[in-house]
């Protein structure tokens, strides 16, 4: 029987919460970049494709840094899962030319590779120290966002995952040092992102809410919370699949994106990640898009700890977000629940549902990525051992 996690080492509703985090909202906020000038003189631009140049974005953004008397310099072609050959490179920049702030133009990949690359501009090792022990982030440029993706939430929040593809290793960092000072949110930029993207950013959305709400911690304002953002992402998420330019959509994907992630819905949660490190594996050595493998993972996940001690908070997420009969009895609407999601993210996310449709088609390296993720879950909703673990990669093959 899967057994949940009441650990000693998470005080239950003690915790520190602050959203340093200035936002601007809305079609047009762009002008306000020119508020950068408040960090110093030097910007780091960083972004990933010519997305932005396409859109339009890069011209707008550099007339505004232009015109509030900002030299900017460049760091381009920041990968999905972003590398640390992108973030060392940055540091080096920013080391060579004195620069004062670091400025993302993107999505979560972008915005990671430009906090890493802040704090090791002011790190006199290897940036990669400062992924694998964040206790060694002791400063930090000021960083600003403009938010073209909806995922991953790092417009808002302290945290940054890094890879190095040639050890196959994806490790997230964090530090407060690492908070954007602002961002941009302008759910236009967000029109043009693809449906895989668009589907993807979604189930990540989703995903970081359910590390949160998944929880033996009775926190009945914190459980709403998550359920508003999960309810969100159902409902909007196909509108911005089939119809791109809604911007109803895309600006309560945007803002649901932040506060999946912000610290709002974690605050006394009293467990760590148990997916997203499980995930994170998958994409170390396959370099996976990161909101389809949470997708694929996420049910067989909720099957895996389903028990008599589990069913009812899954019961409770069907009643109350899948809107199920809450007269039925919690095992029957918690196996509902995890169907509802199962067949969301297939059919009307259009997300694959196997590691084979991603390209993964061996399970050789299936035990030595669950040790490494059974590491990184510790205190997790329900304590996953290395078999355990295994055996999801298994049923998601």
């Amino acid at each position: 029987m899967a057994k949940v996690c009441v650990s000693e080492v998470f005080p239950v509703y003690n915790f520190t919460f602050e959203l340093p985090t200035r936002v601007h909202f809305g079609q047009g906020s762009l002008e306000k970049l020119a508020e950068l000038k408040e960090s110093g003189s030097k910007v780091l631009l960083v972004y990933g494709g010519g997305s932005i140049k396409r859109a339009g974005i890069y011209g707008d953004a550099l007339k505004i840094l232009h015109g509030a008397g900002l030299e900017v310099f460049e760091l381009s072609g920041v990968e999905p899962n972003p590398r640390i050959g992108s973030v060392r490179k940055g540091a080096k920049l920013c080391k060579e030319n004195a620069i004062d702030t670091v400025l993302a133009i993107g999505g979560g990949s972008v915005i990671d590779c430009a906090k890493v690359t802040a704090a090791g501009a002011k790190y006199d090792g290897d940036a990669w120290d400062l992924v694998i022990d964040p206790m060694k982030i002791a400063d930090a440029l000021p960083i600003y966002v403009v938010l073209t993706v909806a995922a991953t939430g790092s417009e808002m929040d302290p945290y940054a995952v890094i890879s190095d593809l040639s050890k196959n290793e994806k490790w997230g960092t964090g530090s407060p040092l690492l908070t954007p000072k602002m961002s941009i949110l302008d759910p236009s930029y967000t029109f043009s992102v693809s449906k895989k993207q668009t589907a993807a950013g979604t189930a990540d959305i989703m995903s970081h809410t359910f590390e949160n709400y998944f929880t033996p911690v009775e926190g009945f304002l914190q459980a709403r919370f998550c359920e508003a953002v999960l309810k969100t992402c159902i409902h909007y998420g196909p509108v911005a699949l089939n119809d791109p330019e809604n911007y109803e959509a895309r600006a309560n994907l945007m803002w649901a994106s932040s506060w999946a992630i912000n610290g709002t819905l974690s605050a006394g949660s009293g467990v760590n990640w148990c997916v997203h490190p499980m995930e994170h594996e998958l994409s170390a050595f396959y370099d996976i898009t990161h909101g389809q493998g949470l997708a694929i993972l996420t049910p067989h996940w909720m099957m895996h700890v389903l028990s008599e001690e589990t069913a009812g908070k899954f019961a409770e997420y069907g009643v109350n977000v899948w809107g199920l009969d809450p007269k039925a009895d919690a095992w029957t609407n918690a196996l509902a629940a995890i169907e509802c999601t199962r067949r969301f993210f297939k059919e009307e996310l259009k997300l694959p549902m196997t590691l084979h449709e991603v390209g993964i088609t061996e399970q050789d390296k299936f035990e030595i990525m669950a040790e490494k993720a059974a590491a990184g879950s510790e205190g997790c909703y329900v304590p996953l051992t290395k078999e355990d673990i295994v055996k999801i990669f298994k049923a998601a093959f």
